[in-house]
């Protein structure tokens, strides 16, 4: 499978770069106590710093907030899900357990303020291109809405879009059946690339901690 970006992504934000992780022979089940446990004591102390390290604040997601500004995005409609899972920690409501992927999807994305997406890689076909959409790009998110993917950035493959720092397709999402898995890191644009690979490699281990299997990954720009 063959990752890319697409030029005109580039040229509207010339410093857009994604990390990405394959998984193989990845084990998908209810998280296990330690990932729980850590994932509820790093919410409730991100609870406690609200009021200290407001949204504002925050540089991943002020960042993003530019980058969906730059390419048509209105960021105040359509948020980074980095900046929706901390708002939502942020007003005490506790995230819900999926399973072990997901769960380890959110702490990842409420730990370094970005937006992270993870997919099945037996639902994708071809090659994966991240995109700016079109009139033509939409699917059914995970939260079972139907998403206009215009003018938002986007992962697609061979059979349409699947995926976006906004919220993934119902089409990818990962299961308990998952064998093999992409994950796919929107980097914050200032991010230097020997802090993205020691990011990748710090997400990676631990994932693979929790499910098994094996991976690789690489930076994309």
């Amino acid at each position: 499978m063959n990752i890319t970006i697409s030029e005109k992504l580039k040229q509207m934000v010339p410093e857009f770069k994604v990390g990405t992780i394959h998984y193989h022979d990845i084990t998908v089940a209810e998280p296990p106590k330690m990932l729980a446990g850590r994932l509820q004591l790093f919410q409730e102390s991100l609870m406690l710093d609200a009021d200290d390290q407001p949204i504002s604040e925050i540089q991943p997601i002020q960042e993003w907030r530019q980058i969906f500004k730059k390419v048509g995005t209105d960021p105040s409609r359509y948020r980074p899900s980095s900046e929706a899972l901390l708002r939502r920690v942020y007003k005490g409501s506790q995230l819900g357990s999926i399973h072990s992927a997901v769960d380890t999807n959110n702490f990842f994305s409420l730990q370094y303020q970005i937006p992270l997406g993870i997919y099945d890689v037996s639902k994708l076909s071809g090659d994966v291109l991240v995109d700016i959409g079109t009139q033509e790009d939409s699917y059914e998110g995970i939260n079972g809405r139907e998403l206009d993917m215009s003018g938002k950035i986007l992962t697609k493959d061979d059979k349409g879009a699947f995926g976006s720092p906004i919220v993934d397709s119902k089409r990818s999402m990962v299961t308990e059946e998952t064998k093999h898995a992409l994950h796919v890191v929107y980097f914050q644009p200032s991010l230097p690339d020997e802090e993205a690979n020691e990011m990748l490699h710090a997400i990676g281990k631990m994932f693979i901690q929790v499910h098994g299997g094996s991976s690789e990954y690489k930076i994309i720009k």
